[in-house]
């Protein structure tokens, strides 16, 4: 598992370094797509990654490759790390963080899945009131609005 052993020394640099090495590799701006995956039981789909600094526990998602659409990028992350293929593929919002651009879509999941990655060492589908605590509150906030319909 190169991840495990790639993720621990990653992890272990500090954020100033890891944006670095980010911005040496990615000299402009890096795009991520993510998505809120709910499956037929209006269940969300959270990970947890191995790669991710602080909790870990987030939406699937990844990076855009150079000439990808982004609901392309989401719909291949998905498949890649979970073997999930989605549909109704909708755009809730972009967000900018520094030099990074982020693309949140919500999308219906057809499967269950299973991990797939060495990124990945949980899968779990969750009503809201079981999400895992340490998911991010803007990622929280966005999985209400969606089971709420408001977005």
């Amino acid at each position: 598992m190169p991840y495990r052993l790639f993720g621990g020394l990653w992890l272990a640099l500090p954020p100033g370094l890891r944006r670095f090495v980010l911005r040496r590799v990615q000299t402009t701006f890096t795009v991520s797509a993510a998505a809120v995956v709910v499956n037929i039981e209006r269940k969300v789909l959270v990970l947890h990654h191995v790669l991710r600094p602080n909790t870990g526990w987030g939406l699937p998602g990844g990076f855009v490759d150079a000439g990808e659409q982004p609901h392309i990028a989401i719909a291949r992350e998905l498949m890649e790390e979970t073997g999930i293929e989605i549909t109704d593929i909708k755009m809730l919002h972009l967000k900018t963080l520094g030099r990074h651009v982020e693309i949140l879509f919500a999308a219906k999941a057809i499967e269950e899945g299973k991990i797939l990655s060495s990124e990945i060492d949980h899968l779990g589908w969750y009503a809201f009131d079981e999400i895992p605590e340490r998911l991010p509150m803007d990622q929280r906030l966005t999985i209400e609005r969606v089971l709420k319909g408001e977005i």
